[in-house]
């Protein structure tokens, strides 16, 4: 799994701890095998916890608690998220200042049409 995919699912975990794996699933927007994979690699990896209950609908569920490891690589994968999204984000100024200025330039080209110009 990919750093981006364990940074959400912790941080969605940590927000709904009693969020269901549909639920998860359509917030990842990811299939429900992959949610279900995803969440047993964290299980194995002791980042989460599950822990049984019963909800309303008479039905066991569980409720997904990060571990202290699971805080701890949620806080590293964080700061590696903002550091890679920060440098795509100064690299997108960078190009669309380029534009800009490209912009600038082929509008300085141009030629105003005249009224003779305009007409025909």
């Amino acid at each position: 799994m990919s750093d981006e995919i364990h940074y959400q699912i912790l941080r969605l975990l940590e927000a709904q701890p009693d969020i269901s794996q549909r639920q998860l699933s359509r917030a990842l927007g990811v299939s429900l095998g992959k949610t279900n994979y995803c969440l047993q690699a964290l299980l194995k990896k002791g980042w989460i916890k599950a822990e049984n209950f019963k909800n309303s609908h008479n039905k066991i569920a569980y409720t997904y608690l990060l571990t202290p490891e699971g805080i701890e690589r949620k806080a590293r994968i964080a700061v590696r998220f903002l550091k890679r999204k920060t440098a795509e984000f100064e690299d997108i100024k960078r190009e669309i200042e380029q534009l800009r200025r490209e912009v600038a330039e082929l509008r300085g080209r141009e030629v105003p049409a005249g009224p003779e110009q305009e007409e025909s």
